[in-house]
């Protein structure tokens, strides 16, 4: 990543692979924790806990797609497999007949009520406890102006559905 004319200088580059790492790191930790708790990939917490957050704990497939930074075909694969042991169901969407909507039963609700002590104590420990107040706001801050760049570059998952068509 350093020299020639498109090298990232070595402030950026350090905080690139940082940042890599850190988050490969972390994702490591909890896909461990999710497993050993609850027996969920680090994709299914997400999926269900997007579900958990989500106004009546439904969301479209699509938009979970999208939240999630995951293919429809993979995000439905996972969802049938949460179906299958009862986490979540899936039905017709109420809006629009093309789209199905994801909801999260009270099973679902158990689980990550069971696997959430865990996981909190390992972003707690393993995260927030090498920074203050003052780093964790501006890693914060840094993090969700990347995240908001990132997202407006990003196609959605239809956009990516139309230019494989």
């Amino acid at each position: 990543m350093t020299g020639g004319a498109m090298a990232l200088d070595e402030r950026r580059t350090r905080a690139y692979f940082t940042l890599l790492e850190a988050g490969g790191l972390l994702q490591q930790l909890m896909e461990e924790q999710l497993r050993r708790d609850g027996d969920l990939s680090y994709l299914q917490f997400f999926l269900l806990a997007r579900l958990a957050e989500a106004p009546g704990g439904r969301m479209r497939m699509t938009d979970l797609a999208d939240t999630l930074l995951h293919s429809r075909s993979g995000l439905s694969y996972q969802a049938a497999k949460l179906e299958k042991t009862g986490l979540l169901r899936r039905e017709p969407s109420q809006d629009d007949e093309r789209s199905v909507t994801a909801i999260i039963t009270r099973e679902g609700r158990t689980l990550l009520e069971a696997v959430l002590p865990g996981h909190v104590a390992l972003v707690e420990n393993g995260m927030f406890a090498a920074l203050d107040d003052h780093q964790a706001d501006a890693l914060a801050d840094a993090l969700g102006a990347v995240r908001d760049r990132l997202r407006a570059l990003a196609p959605s998952s239809a956009e990516r559905r139309r230019g494989r068509t």
